[in-house]
């Protein structure tokens, strides 16, 4: 321990010269005992942060201001609850941010700056159509990938957990989640209760955080009611004071009251319960067990259960500041409870899904760590990793991936509001236009459901930090939306860059088993071949940026994703890197996709290689004999 501490001692000072290094020694040490980890927060800026327009930055390239933007954005207190928490991180120290943005604001567009995670291992030489920034986090030996061993090496400086969109710069703030619960709960109604108007219908879920907290806003957006249960109240009050939970409650039996009356009125509703998600859906089997009246309809969960003992699942046992404190003076005690937590949370679940209710993983690792924990959710008859309850990639957005259809998203670099309005604009014409034009009705579907979508997240103000929009599309959509805007820019009627990105949890940016990969039954859901294609793929294809991460939603080392930055300048040369990028970025997925057996992607891809000689994928035969293959395995 004392060579391990000694040598992140080490690591942190030798971005200094030696006069100071005596200086900084005792500060740094301190740091390291009270955090775990040297921020450096001597040199964390002091200058407020946020996306400044883009002409505001000092560089000699336009790509390196967009950047500078974006990592800025990233780092807003308004959009950073996640990026700069405990789970995800944009940076690892006040003293790499300073050296990242000297280097970027030196850049040429002969240079490509290296980020090893967290850390910028400099600029070197590269062509005029490479990436001008190469990121990757934690690239860890797989036989190393451990959360031991991430405490261990976060603690000496040499690795950075940069969870998905935080971690490459892209992040923008609750909109994605927002947006993406919009379409899971719209789908799990078509889904699981047959209907198109959720009106009446209660969801029920948990966590009110960075990320979660988006799900009392969707709510309201779909107009069903949703009830979710968090146990800090600070982040409870956070919501409720923003707009995105409409009533708040300590009390079950207010709670149920006002779920019951919210039901026979059918009106949206945001109801945050200050409490624990596990007396919440005890007492809706207490209602059910007493009453005969099951009360809610659908169900999932999005406390951080990636990181369930380290504050991300708190067990019901305790209050908050209480489990606070076991888990610092006692992990195993507290690490205890939180299984047993975990095996009631289930017991709960399971006796109300014995009716018409219906629960999904929400790709938080839930259903991964209450099977640890010894809870009851394997499927029965299946194998020991097979849950009962899908994740929502299996049953809900799994066949949206197939389609090539994913949160493909842009940031207006000018960070003017009329900007994102003409792009908004951009963005709902090149749909509707496509509509008109002629598509198949699942496509058609979620065309209009993403035309709803810019709708309502304008009129709901969803835009936090830089002025950015998401919206699920598909190959054909995000290269038409794409071309528009640059186009845009090109007349002057956007006044600056734009940005296009992606959320990581895409068709192609992300191979994780229990998430995004999910759906894959070909033995390969385990493999990362596809997410690392894709990060060399987008980089030789005109992408700005690209980076590669290990870990993601659902936890370090059980996914690798990656992500890139696209910067349309309105030049021909942006609008060919976007047309060969954008396409091969949603292509390899849908091709892997396809292979796995999954018949809409095979639909997809095929057709695709009839609108583009250049494409020519390896298309699977079924495989239908099961008496052929008995008989060859018994042979």
């Amino acid at each position: 321990m004392a060579a391990r501490l000694g040598l992140a001692l080490r690591n942190a000072l030798r971005y200094f010269p030696p006069d100071v290094q005596e200086q900084l020694a005792p500060e740094f040490a301190q740091e390291l005992r009270l955090y775990g980890h040297i921020y450096m927060y001597r040199f964390c800026p002091n200058l407020e942060m946020k996306a400044y327009p883009v002409e505001q930055y000092p560089c000699r390239t336009k790509a390196a201001a967009a950047i500078m933007h974006m990592i800025m954005n990233n780092l807003d207190p308004a959009v950073a609850q996640v990026t700069a928490g405990n789970q995800g991180r944009a940076g690892s120290s006040g003293g790499k941010f300073w050296l990242t943005m000297s280097y970027l604001s030196q850049m040429t567009e002969e240079q490509t700056l290296v980020m090893y995670s967290g850390h910028p291992l400099g600029l070197f030489p590269s062509s005029p159509g490479a990436p001008r920034l190469v990121i990757t986090n934690g690239m860890v030996i797989p036989n190393y990938s451990s959360r031991i061993e991430y405490e261990k090496l976060f603690a000496m400086g040499v690795t950075m957990y940069g969870q998905m969109t935080a971690g490459s710069y892209c992040y923008i703030g609750p909109q994605g989640i927002v947006h993406g619960t919009v379409l899971t709960v719209l789908n799990a109604g078509r889904r699981y209760l047959g209907v198109e108007d959720l009106a009446g219908k209660v969801f029920v879920t948990s966590g009110l955080g960075g990320m979660s907290g988006a799900q009392a806003k969707a709510a309201v957006i779909v107009g069903c009611i949703g009830v979710i249960a968090e146990v800090d109240g600070a982040a409870l009050r956070k919501r409720y004071q923003q707009g995105w939970l409409m009533e708040v409650t300590n009390s079950l039996d207010h709670c149920i009251e006002r779920l019951r009356e919210a039901r026979k009125r059918k009106e949206a509703l945001s109801l945050g319960y200050h409490g624990n998600v596990v007396d919440l859906w005890e007492r809706l089997v207490h209602e059910l067990d007493t009453t005969g009246e099951l009360l809610v309809d659908l169900g999932s969960d999005q406390t951080s259960c990636h990181n369930p003992f380290n504050g991300g699942y708190y067990p019901v046992q305790l209050g908050f500041a209480e489990a606070q404190s076991l888990m610092a003076s006692d992990p195993a005690a507290f690490k205890g409870l939180v299984q047993e937590s975990l095996r009631r949370h289930v017991s709960a679940i399971n006796r109300l899904a014995q009716g018409n209710f219906f629960f999904w993983d929400y790709g938080n690792a839930f259903l991964l760590e209450a099977h640890r924990a010894g809870a009851d959710v394997g499927k029965p008859g299946a194998s020991k990793m097979e849950f009962r309850y899908p994740s929502y990639v299996q049953h809900i957005m799994g066949d949206i991936f197939s389609q090539g259809f994913g949160p493909f998203r842009w940031v207006c670099t000018s960070g003017d509001p009329q900007d994102l309005a003409v792009t908004d604009h951009l963005a709902t014409s090149v749909l509707e236009e496509a509509i008109a034009g002629g598509v198949n009705p699942a496509v058609k579907l979620q065309y209009m459901d993403n035309i709803r979508w810019i709708q309502e997240a304008a009129k709901h103000q969803l835009v936090v930090g830089s002025q950015a929009r998401i919206l699920y599309s598909d190959q054909k959509g995000r290269v038409a939306i794409a071309v528009a805007f640059n186009q845009a820019i090109a007349r002057g009627e956007i006044k600056a860059p734009v940005v296009l990105s992606r959320d990581h949890h895409d068709v192609s940016g992300t191979d994780s088993p229990f998430r995004e990969t999910s759906n894959i039954h070909d033995g390969s859901a385990f493999c990362a071949d596809m997410a690392v294609q894709n990060f060399v793929g987008d980089a030789f294809r005109g992408a700005t940026w690209v980076a590669l991460h290990n870990g993601g939603g659902v936890g370090w080392g059980e996914v690798i994703n990656g992500g890139f930055g696209l910067v349309l300048d309105g030049t021909e040369e942006a609008e060919q890197k976007a047309r060969m990028m954008l396409s091969w970025d949603v292509s390899n997925g849908v091709a892997r996709r396809c292979w796995s057996g999954n018949r809409k992607a095979y639909e997809i891809i095929c057709q695709t290689m009839q609108e583009n000689s250049g494409l020519v994928v390896t298309l699977p035969h079924e495989v239908t004999d099961e008496y052929m293959l008995q008989q060859a395995l018994q042979a």
